[in-house]
């Protein structure tokens, strides 16, 4: 860590958005000094300390990055004169600086702290200019205050500008009263930060306001696992390992903060839950739509259902079985059908049917699906357009109330008929959001794989409603002639069924390659993508048609390391090619990377297809390819689907991640045309069948497994799944009941 002393100089580059500035300094021997990093409050002309360590650019040659900056505000005469002279206050130019300096000499600053209206005095100093002054002023001073205040507990300059916009001249005195008031009101802000700045204040670990953030954080801790809920005693006992206080804190302050409306106790199914207030209204929200939904009249419609299925038939020269006809003519009947099925069982020849034979009629239909991928895929296999579900509510974000939807209750969706596919991806947030959107008299129809994975976020909505018998389920199960033809359909309902799936059938699309030991797999994995499968079909590209899957993100053949392997054979280091060094990993033009969060506040440019020229959002699980680098900027412009251009500041880097590898999970809803899978022995809650018949699913035109038989065996044979807590097919019955 290097620390130097001096006045900035230069302001070369400054993002007003994220705070991100290139500057020079001069330090105490008046040498120049280039620095980079997070300081929103740098301007030319201050005094600062810089504590941060020498990087070379190889463009630019050395760079102080910053780590902490703090101003030291000057002493003398003339140092004051100087700062005041640089226009880092606005109103203040270096004549008025000198009568200032002539006015107060070493006691100017102290002025400008406790007594600015004293600015009056100075000859040419009137009300509106004195205003601009202590407007500029107390801002700057604002910022400075709680950097300086809050610099040694990690939180970044940008959150320091955010704590300051929240709360303004007050900040620092709410900070010492309730740190933990930051994780509810400053994003990026977790309990363990304000933990930090607790403790060191002095703050008791029996303290009301810890134990209160503290229940907060255990839960959303643990509804960020995919559960909807918590049962009370293991949010206790977890609270008591965490938080080391005793049962009986715990249990009267989750008491309190229930009072307060921040979380919602109760017993369902003789057991009682804690949700966080978003979800437990989501669930409610869901149940009472779908169950209007499922109860409501329909208008019977003039429609020959029957003679609409054998022109579909004819024109498409297919017979459809019977159950495929039934789940078509479910929906003629009711308000809202799931349709449920692996692969190859005709799911998306139901759809086509289903949406020709409406919009025949004159119907409107709209499709849709969790991701961007999903719905890409669901376009390419219909020929019609389909929307992610976000763009369809017309998702829109506002600094003061955050995420929303313009579609809901009161502005309904404009169609007559709502296809909904990867079903088993939308979460009871997601999901509640989307049922608001729907008028009674717009039938539903849900199309999913009830087997695959379950929804990243909280809830098991699919499942759930299937469980719950409130609306028509048609259940998918006999492969049809296409997926009969391929080893990935057949073996992807035997593993599902516990069974061994066929291995190695010459001139097929499912190959199995025994092999032991992590190193022996992670070389046999390289050497099928840079080499022997683009041999094997010259049609593929090694970087774009070829997937790597894996059960999890660490270890020798996890997906952090995997694409550290995979990226130094398809895309490694040259002197000529650009790259940006981000803890510990290396942005390349070139790469394959991987948006890891939903942003829904980052701008794209449309450079190719139709649609909106620009617009905002990218979102978790979303793949693209980094087209160009910035190294000046510190900027990665990366292109999605191949048509959105985003370009990502230093403030977003640690939400990408190389993907020519990715774990099954961050795999769901998207389709590869070759699927290369490391099966190894770890942990029974991840190797499980589940996961593996997910993997296998992926796969359009080939699926490569690399491990040894006794791994495979054990995932094929293991069905233990992480418990998922989730109420919503218990409210449903619940009501039903009655």
């Amino acid at each position: 860590m290097v620390t130097i002393e001096g006045v900035i100089e230069t302001i070369t580059f400054k993002n007003d958005e994220n705070g991100y500035v290139i500057g020079k300094v001069k330090d105490n021997s008046d040498k120049l000094i280039t620095f980079v990093g997070i300081v929103p409050f740098a301007t030319e002309g201050l005094h600062v300390k810089i504590e941060g360590e020498w990087t070379v650019h190889p463009k630019f040659g050395e760079q102080l990055k910053v780590s902490n900056i703090e101003e030291v505000l000057p002493t003398s005469i003339i140092g004051i004169e100087r700062y005041l002279s640089s226009g880092i206050i606005t109103g203040i130019g270096p004549v008025t600086a000198k009568k200032i300096v002539e006015k107060f000499g070493e006691d100017t600053l102290t002025i400008l702290d406790e007594n600015i209206d004293r600015l009056r005095e100075i000859e040419g100093v009137g009300e509106k200019k004195l205003n601009t002054i202590k407007n500029s002023y107390e801002k700057g001073r604002g910022v400075r205050k709680i950097n300086i205040f809050l610099q040694t507990y990690g939180i970044t300059p940008t959150q320091c500008a955010k704590i300051y916009k929240k709360y303004g001249e007050e900040s620092i005195e709410i900070v010492k009263e309730n740190p933990y008031k930051l994780t509810e009101d400053i994003s990026g802000i977790g309990f363990k930060s304000a933990d930090k700045i607790a403790r060191s204040l002095g703050i008791e670990a029996s303290s009301p306001f810890r134990i209160k953030s503290g229940i907060i954080y255990v839960l959303n801790n643990y509804c960020a696992l995919g559960n909807s809920c918590m049962p009370i005693d293991l949010l206790i006992s977890q609270g008591e390992e965490i938080l080391l206080v005793s049962a009986d804190d715990i249990e009267k302050n989750l008491m309190e903060i229930s009072l307060d409306l921040k979380v919602k106790i109760e017993e369902i199914d003789h057991k009682v839950y804690v949700y966080p207030l978003t979800i437990y209204y989501s669930e409610l929200s869901v149940t009472h739509k779908l169950i209007t939904l499922s109860t409501s009249d329909y208008n019977k419609l003039d429609i020959d259902v029957d003679k609409e299925i054998k022109e579909f038939e004819d024109e498409n020269d297919i017979s459809l079985q019977e159950i495929q006809k039934e789940a078509v003519k479910g929906i003629f009947n009711t308000g809202v059908e799931v349709i449920t099925g692996g692969p190859g069982t005709g799911k998306t020849t139901i759809i086509n049917c289903i949406t020709t034979i409406f919009e025949d009629n004159g119907y409107k239909v709209f499709m849709a699906a969790p991701t961007g991928r999903a719905a890409k895929r669901i376009t390419e296999s219909t020929g019609r357009e389909a929307k992610t579900i976000h763009r369809l509510l017309e998702m829109g974000v506002s600094e003061d109330e955050g995420i929303g939807f313009n579609r809901g209750e009161e502005k309904p969706l404009q169609c007559d008929v709502l296809i909904v596919d990867e079903a088993s991806m939308i979460d009871i947030i997601l999901m509640s959001s989307l049922l608001k959107s729907i008028s009674i008299g717009t039938r539903v129809v849900i199309v999913g794989d009830s087997d695959q994975l379950p929804s990243v976020g909280p809830g098991n909505v699919l499942r759930d409603i299937i469980d719950s018998d409130v609306v028509k389920v048609v259940k998918l199960k006999e492969i049809f002639r296409q997926g009969k033809e391929s080893m990935i359909v057949t073996n992807a309902h035997k593993i599902n069924s516990g069974e061994m799936p066929i291995l190695n059938v010459k001139n097929n699309d499912f190959f199995f390659i025994n092999k032991n030991g992590d190193s022996v797999v992670l070389n046999e994995i390289l050497g099928l993508i840079d080499k022997r499968l683009v041999k094997f079909n010259t049609k593929w590209n090694k970087l774009k048609d070829i997937q790597v899957l894996t059960p999890m993100k660490k270890g020798n053949l996890g997906s952090i390391n995997l694409n550290k392997e995979i990226q130094n054979v398809l895309n490694p280091h040259h002197p000529m090619k650009k790259e940006i060094e981000y803890r510990n990993n290396f942005f390349r033009i070139g790469d394959k990377v991987m948006q890891t969060k939903n942003n829904y506040s980052i701008k794209w440019e449309r450079i190719k297809g139709f649609g909106d020229p620009t617009g905002e959002g990218v979102f978790n699980g979303d793949v693209g390819y980094i087209k160009d680098i910035d190294e000046e900027n510190n900027k990665i412009s990366v292109v999605f689907d191949e048509e959105k251009l985003v370009k990502y500041e230093e403030m977003y880097f640690d939400e990408l991640e190389l993907s020519y590898a990715m774990t099954i999970h961050k795999s769901q809803g998207s389709e590869f045309p070759v699927v290369i899978l490391p099966v190894f022995m770890g942990n029974n809650m991840l190797m499980n069948r589940n996961l593996l018949y997910t993997a296998i699913t992926r796969a359009k035109q080939l699926v490569v497994i690399v491990g040894n038989q006794k791994s495979l065996a054990f995932m094929v044979s293991n069905t233990k799944t992480s418990e998922r807590y989730s109420t919503l097919d218990f409210r449903i019955k619940d009501i039903l009941k009655e």
